[in-house]
């Protein structure tokens, strides 16, 4: 079920997520997972959140397998650019 516009605005989650500062979101491959062995997978794609405040600290805002995000250091990954279909694919909700 869509929802509309007004319910959209009403909403806690879409409210505390809109009011962190935005940057580019993508795509990103694991490179390095030293210190979050259990948490990142080395050369697996996972899906960037844009956030100005965390990028200006050095981090990226990525989904986890649980489908919630988590800041890591942004050398970490390399952020890859794949068509719009893939893209797509790689970033729907189950």
């Amino acid at each position: 079920m869509k929802r509309t516009a007004l319910a959209r605005k009403n909403s806690k989650s879409n409210v505390s997520s809109m009011s962190r500062p935005q940057a580019k979101a993508g795509l990103a491959i694991c490179i390095k997972n030293a210190e979050y062995r259990a948490s990142l997978e080395l050369r697996k794609v996972y899906q960037v959140l844009g956030d100005k405040e965390a990028a200006a600290h050095g981090l990226v805002r990525i989904v986890g397998e649980s489908g919630e995000d988590y800041l890591y250091p942004k050398g970490y990954f390399i952020p890859v650019s794949l068509p719009k279909p893939v893209q797509r694919a790689l970033t729907q909700i189950p």
